[in-house]
């Protein structure tokens, strides 16, 4: 822990450094950390861990205010893995205890999060050394690039809750970051329940009539639960028994249970 009396929080997302997604963020763990924000200049939903960004792209220095409580922030026209890259270079006498990214417009679940760009920016933060949450409020797909009006409370109120564990207590062994969903419906007595990430998919895109004409704006996006779900996964707690859903990451992807089998396969 650094030496301020207060640990220090950096908070991203993959919505825009505007986002008031951002500002409930805020607003959940500024009352006991040193907060700041670095996050993309705009959208950049579905991005992933992609480095992608404008190659002229520079750290542009905004404040948010929160409450009335001003808080320093900084964008940069990339996408969320590449911002925590380039801003944590760049502000190199700045290292965070903690990196909260969200809350984001829109639930992350199953096997879609190696698209999410909110799950992405957290995973660039777990491959430099700091624990991460990646955090996701339930909504409607046609509000996920959009600032619609929300309910943050129940999303905040968990937030807070996780990241105070995490940064007293430090993650289990063997968990590099969080990913917290929470419904749509989720009141702050709410029950929340540890699950494992789906094999399955949770969004699924779909042409009505497919061509060779057909346009990539012209797939339609849409959510839900697939027969069968495991009733111990993420997509079930959030789709069924709309209970808030804690998933411990690692960023070892390696099919460790399958390594003997392949070594059979020989020359």
């Amino acid at each position: 822990m650094n030496s301020s009396s207060l640990p220090k929080i950096l908070i991203t997302n993959d919505d825009g450094v505007h986002s008031p997604g951002i500002l409930a963020a805020i607003n959940a763990v500024s009352s006991f950390a040193e907060v700041m924000v670095l996050a993309p200049a705009s959208q950049q939903t579905a991005m992933g861990r992609a480095y992608r960004g404008n190659p002229d792209a520079t750290l542009v220095e905004t404040t948010l205010t929160v409450r009335g409580v001003p808080f320093k922030a900084f964008s940069c026209e990339a996408s969320p893995a590449r911002t925590i890259d380039h801003g944590l270079t760049v502000l190199s006498g700045y290292q965070p205890d903690f990196i909260i990214s969200g809350i984001n417009y829109g639930e992350n679940l199953g096997s879609s999060i190696t698209s999410s760009g909110t799950v992405g920016a957290a995973m660039e933060a777990a491959h430099r050394g700091i624990p991460s949450i990646a955090v996701s409020l339930e909504t409607p797909v046609d509000t996920h690039l959009t600032y619609t009006d929300q309910d943050w409370t129940a999303a905040t109120y968990f937030l807070q809750h996780f990241t105070k564990r995490a940064i007293h207590e430090g993650f289990p062994q063997g968990i590099d970051l969080l990913k917290i969903d929470v419904p749509s419906s989720a009141s702050t007595e709410c029950p929340w329940r540890v699950t494992r990430l789906s094999h399955n998919s949770y969004y699924r895109t779909d042409l009505s009539s497919p061509s060779m004409e057909s346009r990539l704006k012209d797939y339609v996006i849409t959510k839900g639960l697939i027969q069968g779900e495991p009733e111990d996964t993420d997509i079930y707690a959030i789709a069924v028994d709309k209970v808030v859903s804690v998933t411990p990451l690692r960023l070892d992807f390696t099919a460790h249970g399958s390594m003997n089998d392949l070594h059979k396969w020989g020359k």
